[in-house]
């Protein structure tokens, strides 16, 4: 029992001295209104080889690149269609892609928002970065940026996509 206790005490004065580093790393504003969970992942091209809904963060000329996120709201519940206007992806560059809910895999085993870009060719390398933009339903926007760390940055390198062999 002691050492509950003390785990107990330990746990909240460690989450306590936290708790104000956390907060301003808050990466959503308004802080609390939506929370989110994504990542970026290889789309699939045609005649492109795979494998395909890897993580990755750098991408070459000629790559997808595609964005899987889902939205909670605050009590936990997950966000779909009916619950904002759009959710939208701008890019460093200025460049957008619109995110649909729907359904993934085949059979289906998860619903979330999607879409993918192609990186143009000719497009300028180096770190890109984006935000996610979120238009609620009252017209209020809510946005979210991922880590900015540049290690982990959306990055678009020299090179081509790796073609799939001739069958």
């Amino acid at each position: 029992m002691r050492s509950v206790t003390l785990f107990a005490i330990c746990l909240s004065v460690a989450l306590t001295a936290f708790s104000g580093t956390a907060a301003a790393q808050s990466r959503t504003e308004p802080a609390g209104k939506l929370f989110f969970e994504g990542d970026i992942v290889s789309h699939r091209l045609d005649g492109q080889a795979g494998p395909w809904c890897v993580l990755k963060s750098r991408f070459t000329r000629g790559e997808a690149i595609a964005w899987r996120l889902r939205l909670l709201a605050p009590d936990g519940s997950v966000v779909d269609d009916s619950g904002v206007r759009s959710v939208v992806v701008e890019l460093g560059s200025g460049d957008t892609v619109s995110l649909d809910y729907g359904p993934h895999g085949n059979p289906p085993t998860d619903y979330f928002w999607a879409n993918s870009w192609t990186v143009p060719t000719g497009y300028p390398t180096g770190s890109l970065g984006y935000k996610v933009l979120v238009t609620m339903n009252d017209g209020s926007v809510v946005t979210w940026e991922p880590f900015t760390r540049p290690a982990s940055q959306l990055t678009i390198v020299d090179g081509a996509p790796t073609m799939a062999a001739a069958q």
